[in-house]
C-alpha cells in the first residue's frame, strides 16, 4: 500500500527555517517524481516545488524560488523541503505527492495538483512571533 508521510512542521519564527520531510512506503520510489504543495488558510493549495525520480530535476513556483530547497535520498525513500527565511505567508498546510513517470526533466506543468495520483495527510506549518 502506497503512503506518504510528511513530517518537521511546527511553530516557526519569521526569518527562521524549517526542514519538512516526506517519507514514502510501499512503492519504488526512485521511479516517482514527489511534488510539494501548500495550503494557506482560504487559499487554494498551490505546488510550490517538485523533484525527479533520481534528483536531477527540480522546478521551483517562482513565490519561493531562492528561498526553498527540495531534494531527495532514494536510499532513506525521503525526500525533504528545506524552507529558508520563513515569511507570515508561508503559513500553511504542507503536502507531498507522487507520480510515476520515467521523466527525466520536469516542467513547471508538475507544479499542478492534477499531475499527482498519491498524496500525504500534510504537516503545518505556522510562521509567527
Amino acid at each position: 500500500q502506497m503512503q506518504l508521510v510528511e513530517s518537521g512542521g511546527g511553530l516557526v519564527q519569521p526569518g527562521g527555517s524549517v526542514r519538512l520531510s516526506c517519507e514514502a512506503y510501499g512503492f519504488s520510489f526512485g521511479d516517482y517524481a514527489i511534488g510539494w504543495f501548500r495550503r494557506a488558510p482560504g487559499k487554494d493549495r498551490e505546488g510550490v516545488s517538485c523533484i525527479s525520480g533520481s534528483g536531477v530535476s527540480t522546478v521551483y513556483a517562482d513565490s519561493v524560488k531562492g528561498r526553498f530547497t527540495i531534494t531527495r535520498d532514494n536510499a532513506k525513500n525521503t525526500v525533504y523541503l528545506q524552507i529558508n527565511s520563513l515569511r507570515p505567508e508561508d503559513t500553511a498546510v504542507y503536502y507531498c505527492a507522487a507520480r510515476g513517470t520515467s521523466l527525466a526533466v520536469l516542467t513547471p506543468r508538475y507544479l499542478q495538483t492534477s499531475e499527482y495520483d498519491y498524496w500525504g495527510q500534510g504537516t503545518q506549518v505556522t510562521v509567527s512571533s
